[in-house]
């Protein structure tokens, strides 16, 4: 599938909702940009990771925010086709069950819709290396669809790519942290509705604990200790 047919997917799955995928990219960047803000500083002082990045649909919207933007992922041919869309972000190669960096590398991790398409047994793997390149008092944050959200239910099942997805509940998503020795600090539901309006958005924040959301997100912190083990 090129990458203009996966966008013409996405947005045929997303499209009884009023809007684009580039609705949903955009509005995982803006909640990450403000967790990064909140819990580590001004975003134009780190160094990020888009763990999965795939064509670089988040990162579009990321570019020249942080003071460095990484992208990696399995697949040669995204990773063309994100470089070509976003000159300005730096992309690697990634192997399956290892990322292509030192640890420690990053002062922020993220992956976006991503821990639902690695195989269950991988899960704790590939959180475990969010962790190893996270530097210590870093973070990781994930984004996950709500699998208790009927309509995001719809997006899946509408989407053709989705035999591989298997959502995950946000308890599930917080053990995998936990497990790779990481201290989740904050998460919350979002995308209760499409629109980005600063009063939807503040009534949004406010519901973050109700799995209501379409979406969810997780931040955790990268324990020190982690250097010793």
């Amino acid at each position: 599938m090129t990458s203009e047919s996966y966008r013409e997917e996405l947005d045929r799955a997303v499209a009884f909702t009023g809007t684009s995928h580039e609705f949903f990219a955009g509005a995982k960047a803006t909640e990450l940009l403000r967790l990064a803000d909140a819990h580590l500083g001004d975003p134009a002082t780190l160094d990020t990771l888009d763990a999965g990045c795939g064509i670089g649909l988040t990162d579009r919207h990321l570019a020249g925010r942080f003071r460095s933007l990484t992208g990696t992922d399995l697949s040669p041919e995204a990773l063309e086709t994100a470089s070509r869309e976003n000159p300005d972000v730096r992309y690697e190669l990634a192997e399956s069950g290892r990322l292509p960096f030192d640890a420690g590398a990053f002062h922020l991790t993220f992956a976006a819709n991503v821990v639902q398409v690695v195989p269950t047994d991988e899960r704790a793997t590939f959180v475990a290396e969010l962790a190893r390149v996270t530097r210590p008092g870093g973070l990781v944050s994930l984004f996950e669809h709500n699998p208790y959200n009927p309509l995001t239910r719809l997006v899946v099942r509408r989407f053709s790519l989705s035999s591989d997805v298997r959502m995950l509940a946000l308890g599930a998503t917080l053990r995998l942290l936990r497990q790779a020795s990481l201290t989740p600090i904050v998460s919350g539901y979002m995308l209760l509705w499409p629109s980005r309006r600063r009063r939807l958005v503040a009534v949004e924040r406010a519901l973050r604990r109700i799995p209501l959301g379409a979406q969810y997100y997780v931040v955790a912190r990268r324990r020190y200790e982690l250097d010793s083990q």
